[in-house]
C-alpha cells in the first residue's frame, strides 16, 4: 500500500515541475529573446539489494525502477520571430549564437540581443541593466549614430557623415544547453567548465546581426496551453492514485478492528 503512495507522490512532483516550467514559458511570452524550456522525463533505475535477484548472465543484480526525474531543458537553438523596429539601437541575431557581455566581477554573460545603450563612459552595452559588451566598444562622444553591420562591424557616424570603425561584435556558440543558466532580463550565465566557440557573425554556423530589429520570444502560447492541459490531466491521474490508496488503506484499517 505504501508503494502506491510513493508512486503517486513521485508522479505529482514530476508533473508539478512540468507545470512550473510551462508557467515560466507563458509568463515570458512577450519577453524579447526569451528561449523556452521543455521538460524531459527520465526513469531512475537502481540495483536490487536482494541477493536472490542476481542474474548470472548480467554478472550483477537486476535493475529496478526507483522513480521518475523531470528536468527543464533549455531550447537554445530555436529561432524567434524577428520584428523590425527601425530603431538603430535595437539589435537581433538571426540564427545561432549569443553576444558576450561583461557581467559583474568579470563574469561572462550571454545575450540574444535587444536594445543597446551608450554608458556614461562611452561603452556600448545593454539598455536593461547597463551591462557592457565584452568587445569593449567605445562610442565617440561626438558620434551622431552607431551603425552595426551583419558581420558585427560597428561604425560611428560622425557629424560630417564620416564613418569610423570602432570595433566588432563577435558571436559565441554553446553546444551543451545544460551548461547554461537563464537569468532575469534576457541574460544567460554559463558554467565555468563550459566551452564557448566564438567566431565572426555569419561564419562557423553562427547567425548574423540585424540592426533595427528585435527577436521575439520562442514561446507559442497555443502550444504551451495544450501542453499545460496534458500535464494537468497527468497530475490529476496521479492524485487519483493517492486517493485510491488512501481509500484502500482506510478499508484495511477498518477490517483490522
Amino acid at each position: 500500500m505504501n508503494g502506491a503512495f510513493q508512486i503517486g507522490a513521485i508522479g505529482l512532483e514530476a508533473q508539478q515541475r512540468a507545470l512550473d516550467t510551462i508557467a515560466s514559458n507563458i509568463s515570458n511570452v512577450n519577453t524579447p529573446g526569451f528561449r523556452r524550456s521543455d521538460v524531459r522525463f527520465s526513469e531512475l533505475m537502481v540495483n536490487q539489494a536482494d541477493p536472490g535477484a542476481v542474474r548470472a548472465d548480467l554478472g550483477g543484480s537486476l535493475a529496478t525502477s526507483a522513480g521518475v526525474r523531470s528536468e527543464p531543458y533549455l531550447l537554445l537553438n530555436e529561432q524567434g520571430r524577428l520584428e523590425t523596429t527601425g530603431r538603430t539601437m535595437d539589435l537581433a541575431i538571426e540564427g545561432r549564437g549569443f553576444i558576450e557581455l561583461m557581467g559583474p566581477d568579470g563574469q561572462t554573460l550571454l545575450w540574444r540581443g535587444g536594445t543597446l545603450a551608450i554608458g556614461e563612459d562611452g561603452q556600448l552595452g545593454t539598455a536593461a541593466g547597463g551591462v557592457p559588451l565584452k568587445a569593449a566598444i567605445t562610442v565617440p562622444a561626438d558620434a551622431a549614430a552607431v551603425e552595426i553591420g551583419a558581420d558585427g562591424i560597428v561604425r560611428a557616424r560622425m557629424g560630417s557623415d564620416e564613418r569610423v570603425e570602432i570595433g566588432q561584435i563577435r558571436l559565441v556558440r554553446v553546444d551543451d544547453p545544460s551548461q547554461v543558466e537563464r537569468l532575469d532580463g534576457g541574460f544567460y550565465r554559463v558554467a565555468d567548465s563550459a566551452s564557448l566557440a566564438d567566431a565572426q557573425p555569419g561564419e562557423d554556423g553562427l547567425g548574423r546581426l540585424v540592426q533595427g530589429a528585435i527577436e521575439r520570444s520562442t514561446v507559442e502560447l497555443t502550444t504551451e496551453m495544450v501542453q499545460m492541459m496534458l500535464v494537468q490531466r497527468a497530475y490529476a491521474a496521479n492524485a487519483q492514485i493517492v486517493q485510491a490508496a488512501d481509500q484502500l488503506m482506510a478499508l484495511a484499517n477498518g477490517l483490522r478492528r
